[in-house]
């Protein structure tokens, strides 16, 4: 059981206690056709392991992989598909020895890859789409994010008003929390991640990040991923591949406003800002400089 305490400073995963008292940085591995920022890159397995090793080298405490896009408009794949392509990379992360997530809404693909080496579920639906993911978690004793998102990945950006931005974000992430919680899943086995760029706007994006502190407020620890999203080229007129310098400003405002966990496609840039933002953030006055 947890106590109060542990909540929000620890991440509970079935194979260790990550410790959130630094910014804690998730790589994205995508071993996908159709993702937004790197679909086809890592599609081929050995391509996919080689990217693998590069993200626990440059710094990653954790990486992300999915086998399913969730890019607007994407269309969901089969269980047995979805598999094929992320289970030879979590089988290669065990010799690194790095927390692995499986980035999937599907409890059998979860499951799957939990017996195959992963310790964390990360669905972007925070248990809407699958009941049955939440008693996986609770089973394992696995880590689980829980997203906000509003309708299908195809469809999220056809649902984008809000009388209350942040306040029905909170709302809505409570209800998944909630969820978890009934299944049987142990408090500090939660993250809460609001969905930057998930049924939001360009402008709800940045008011999202910037309002972070009443998120924080649930209790428990948040994940942020901005990396290379829409919202950044919308807002400053830039591609894909230009956009890491913002993508990492995205990460040190999210950091400063109470996020702890960062899921980016950039580890190193990232990590080096991250870790001189927290170092400044935490220095009180200290007399006269020499």
């Amino acid at each position: 059981m947890s106590s109060e305490a542990e909540v929000g400073r620890i991440w509970r995963t079935s194979r260790r206690v990550i410790d959130l008292s630094k910014p804690v940085l998730m790589g994205i591995l995508n071993v996908t056709p159709d993702s937004f920022s790197d679909g086809g890159r890592y599609f081929d397995p050995e391509m996919a392991v080689r990217r693998l090793e590069e993200l626990a080298n440059e710094g990653a405490d954790i990486i992300d992989v999915g086998g399913e896009s969730t890019r607007p408009g994407s269309l969901p794949v089969s269980e047995e598909e979805e598999l094929s392509r992320v289970l030879p990379v979590i089988e290669a992360a065990a010799a690194l020895d790095v927390p692995v997530s499986i980035d999937t809404t599907k409890s059998a693909v979860a499951e799957a890859a939990l017996d195959a080496g992963a310790e964390i579920i990360n669905d972007i639906s925070g248990l809407r789409f699958d009941s049955q993911l939440a008693h996986s978690a609770a089973c394992s004793g696995a880590g689980l994010v829980l997203m906000h998102i509003r309708g299908q990945p195809r469809t999220m950006q056809d649902d984008i008003h809000y009388d209350d931005l942040v306040g029905e974000i909170v709302g809505e992430l409570g209800e998944s929390v909630e969820r978890a919680l009934s299944a049987g899943c142990e408090p500090e086995c939660l993250v809460v991640d609001p969905g930057i760029g998930f049924g939001k706007t360009a402008e709800q994006n940045l008011v999202l990040i910037n309002r972070l502190g009443r998120i924080t407020a649930l209790g428990y620890p948040v994940l942020i991923g901005p990396s290379r999203k829409s919202f950044i080229g919308k807002m400053l007129g830039l591609e894909v591949p230009d956009r890491l310098e913002a993508s990492v400003a995205a990460c040190v405002v999210a950091l400063l406003r109470g996020a702890r966990i960062f899921r980016v496609h950039d580890v190193r840039p990232t990590r080096r800002a991250l870790d001189m933002a927290e170092l400044i953030a935490n220095r009180s006055s200290g007399g006269e400089l020499s």
